[in-house]
Formats: structure tokens, sequence, C-alpha cells
């Protein structure tokens, strides 16, 4: 049976997905909506691919429209249907245009056409920091006002309590070790950790990696930085484990949308080292030490100044609590719930939004 025209479906492909950053916020999102919907609205529906065979751009592009029916369509992983009207999209950033070397080029080429779409459409785009909105309004050629911004949550990753099992598995100890959260995507930069894998090295501390190795989406992925630890991937109870008992976190990221893995380091009490690239100053401010994404000695040295003065990681780590604390999932959900609102009353479409509270972003 098709939606009443007053019903909200979120596209919950998501959920059959593996779970990277996109696959968090949605879920995360989506939870924290749930929790803030008014009781006399009609309930959020998920709709996911199902029986019958259909999946995936398939069953996103056909059988998706169809089952939302008439009402707003809230879509939340970068990608959906190309020739629906009533939806919210959010675009996290816009990578594959930026860096079309980390991604191959069968991705780059659908996410080029379905993105022209929805821009030229009357969806309506979200995205995640103000950075992110520039560079999709740039390319796009629209007004960066018509593009609301929602930011993410950490929270999620103080949920479980801290599995410190993965610590003895690995024969870790507390302080004696720097943490790495990345893919080998080249965008990730972890290439650049060389020069600090070999400093830890000669102090008899650890560079620890976590992670996915890849992703099919991504192209010829960057080798590791040696000498490090490979330990794979980890449930929130393992990293949230390992954040808390590191050193430092090291971020060297040349490109984020948001940069989530830095925020989950600071609600986890963890001095951070981030690049001063993309979206990282924008969402970490003055809570991490920086560090220049193209030089490895200046990422070697920035984790060092952590290491060998304390009262900069006290500080980072207070900065980095506080930052955190700033913004959370029900904050995004509230800015996600009032765009929905306005997609319904046809108060906002892209290219013309003039006033609002979602301007400005954060």
């Amino acid at each position: 049976m098709a939606a009443s025209v007053n019903a909200v479906s979120i596209n919950a492909r998501f959920q059959v997905q593996a779970l990277t950053g996109v696959q968090r916020f949605a879920g995360e999102i989506t939870t924290a909506l749930a929790e803030i919907w008014p009781a006399e609205r009609a309930p959020l529906r998920l709709l996911k691919p199902g029986g019958g065979g259909v999946r995936g751009q398939v069953w996103e592009q056909l059988a998706l429209p169809l089952a939302a029916g008439g009402g707003v369509l809230v879509n939340l992983g970068n990608t959906a249907p190309m020739l629906r009207a009533r939806q919210v999209v959010v675009i996290h950033d816009a990578g594959p245009t930026a860096h079309p070397e980390a991604y191959g080029w069968k991705f780059r080429l659908w996410y080029r056409l379905m993105q022209r779409a929805l821009f030229a459409g009357r969806s309506r785009i979200v995205t995640v920091s103000a950075f992110a909105r520039d560079e999709l309004a740039r390319l796009h050629g629209v007004a960066p006002a018509s593009i609301a911004i929602l930011g993410e949550g950490a929270e999620h990753i103080l949920r479980p309590a801290a599995a410190v099992r993965i610590l003895a598995a690995h024969g870790l100890e507390p302080g004696r070790f720097v943490l790495v959260v990345g893919s080998l995507a080249a965008h990730k930069n972890l290439v650049a950790l060389g020069a600090t894998a070999r400093l830890l090295a000669a102090r008899g501390i650890e560079l620890v990696i976590t992670g996915g190795l890849a992703a099919n989406v991504f192209a010829g992925g960057a080798p590791l930085p040696a000498p490090a630890r490979y330990i794979g991937r980890v449930d929130d109870g393992e990293l949230r484990a390992l954040y808390a008992a590191a050193a430092c976190f090291v971020f060297p990221s040349r490109y984020e949308g948001f940069g989530l893995p830095a925020v989950e380091a600071m609600a986890c009490g963890c001095p951070v080292v981030a690049s001063r690239a993309a979206s990282l100053p924008e969402v970490c401010g003055d809570a991490v030490q920086y560090c220049d994404p193209a030089d490895p000695d200046d990422i070697a040295r920035a984790v060092a100044a952590v290491l060998d003065t304390p009262s900069l990681a006290a500080t980072l780590r207070d900065r980095g609590l506080a930052r955190a604390a700033e913004t959370t999932w029900r904050q995004a959900a509230e800015r996600l719930r009032d765009v929905i609102f306005d997609v319904e009353t046809g108060k906002l479409e892209t290219g013309k939004l003039e006033t609002g509270k979602l301007e400005t972003g954060r």
C-alpha cells in the first residue's frame, strides 16, 4: 500500500551496507530523529531493500520512490532517487570530485550523474559542515544558503563500556601507543605517517591502526606506514577503550566533510593531532594540535609535541571534551526535523532559501 501524502519515509539502505562514517551518521541521526518526532504526526517509516532480488541502486532509483508514495523521502547517505521532488538528501562531501584519485572511475561517473540530477531538481540538499556546503555549492553552481547544515554527534562512542580486553589481546600498554582510525583510501593519507611511525618506534611506542583496509568504491589504496600495527576493525566498546588508552590520536586526512573520528577521540578524553585541512579546523576548533598533512615531518613533530608536553596533552584533553559536548546527534536531528517540516510545507527548495535558522549551520 502506498504511503499517505503526509507520511515521512527514511531511505534505510544504510542498514544493509557495511558500517562506515556515512552509515554511522545515518543510523545515529535516524535514532535521534525518532526520539524527538512529534507524537501527533504520522510515524516515521524505514524503507529498505527486501526480498525479490531488487537491491542497491536499482532498488533506490525504481522501487524506493514507489514505496515512499507522495510523502517526504529522507535520504541520509549521499544517494537518492534522481527523479523525485519531495525529498531531503544528505550529501556528506564532494570527495569524488575533489579527490578523484581516491575513487574508482565507475563510482565517480555514477556520483557525478546522480548529484547533477539532484542539484538540478527539487531535492532539498543538506550537508554536515560549512566546508562541505561551500564546496558543494561551488561545484554545482547553487547559493551556499540553499544547502542546510546539520553537523554530527559523538556521544555514541560513550554508550558501550570500554572493552579493555582489546588492550590485552594486542599487548597494548596504556599511554604507550598512538592511535589511528582510517582506511587506505588515498585521501585518508595514512602513507604520510611513515615519519611518525619511525619516531615512535625509536621511543618504544607503537603506532596502532584500526579500520577497514579498503572499500570497493576506493581506487588503489595507499600502503600502510611502517613500522605500525594494524589491528583491523573493532566494535564501539573496543574503540572507546583504544581512544581512552592512547597517548594521542592522529588524524592526517587531507579531505573530510566532517571528521567524526577526531570528535570521537575528543569525547573519550584523548588528545588529538589533526590536519589543518578541509572541515577539520571548523569542526575541531582550538581543541587539537594541528599539522600539515602534506608534510610527514610536521605530522611527526606535532605528535612529538603532545607526547613530550604533558601540559599540552592535558589542555587538549580538556578542550576536546568541551568541544565534543557542543554538538550532539539530538541537535543534528532537530535541524533535520526542521528541514523535513519545511519541505512538507513547500517553504524550502534548492536554490531558493532566503531566510531560516539553518542557513548558518553550526
